[in-house]
């Protein structure tokens, strides 16, 4: 794309009412604002944001969404919000909702809730990254290195409870095993239309570093995650 048409981005928020592990994790305190705040504040921040829409089934988290600067044009459908909704249907929903009122994007910015720990350059590095590549990839997706569970050294518990070898395939030599944590996954409409999906077929990967590969599943993520932010003494470098 040329500079003199730069993608309009719509930075986008997934945060149902409901969480089975963690009940109300996306309104949870931490360090005295609720998880969902952090992903709003980072794309407020980043330049390269058009608008940022937090789309949820609750009213609750949609007046926890405004209060934090977000806009909530919409409540999704029951249909959309259950466990085996996709995030790619529920940001077509919202894309589609949008066009109605007459607003369009050539580009979706996912920012899950669940993952607080992003550098103050992060989402406008994704940003800049498709932009510059946008003949030749349809997606960005923020990545840590794996640095314990490496695939060619896990194991699993077989029929008679010994271990043996993960049936996986081992990364090259040289590579590290690398996992997608959910900071930003940025891809091109087009691309999401016709793929349904966040990963389609041309990818690139944006590296993270090791403090931020973490994400909100459980009581533990949670505390681990309040930990690291507690060191940083709230502010994300």
């Amino acid at each position: 794309m040329s500079a003199a048409k730069l993608p309009r981005f719509l930075a986008l928020i997934l945060a149902r009412g409901g969480s089975k592990r963690l009940p109300g994790k996306n309104i949870r305190a931490l360090l005295g604002k609720p998880l969902l705040a952090w992903s709003i504040e980072a794309g407020l921040a980043c330049p390269a944001i058009d608008r940022v829409v937090v789309s949820t089934d609750s009213q609750q988290v949609a007046d926890v969404a405004r209060s934090h600067g977000a806009d909530v044009p919409f409540l999704r459908p029951a249909a959309l919000a259950a466990d085996s909704s996709t995030s790619a249907d529920a940001a077509l929903h919202a894309l589609d909702f949008l066009a109605q009122g007459g607003q369009e994007y050539d580009a979706v910015m996912l920012l899950e809730p669940t993952s607080p720990l992003r550098a103050r350059g992060d989402l406008a590095g994704v940003a800049d990254l498709l932009t510059r590549r946008w003949d030749e990839i349809d997606a960005v997706v923020t990545v840590g290195t794996v640095h314990l569970e490496q695939p060619d050294v896990m194991k699993r518990i077989d029929g008679q409870g010994l271990l043996s070898p993960w049936v996986a395939a081992a990364p090259a030599p040289g590579s590290a095993a690398l996992f997608p944590y959910g900071v930003a996954y940025a891809v091109k409409v087009s691309a999401l239309r016709a793929t349904r999906s966040f990963y389609p077929p041309r990818v690139l990967g944006y590296p993270l570093q090791r403090w931020q590969n973490y994400e909100v599943d459980d009581e533990i993520d949670f505390v681990c995650i309040e930990a690291i932010l507690t060191h940083l003494k709230g502010q994300l470098p």
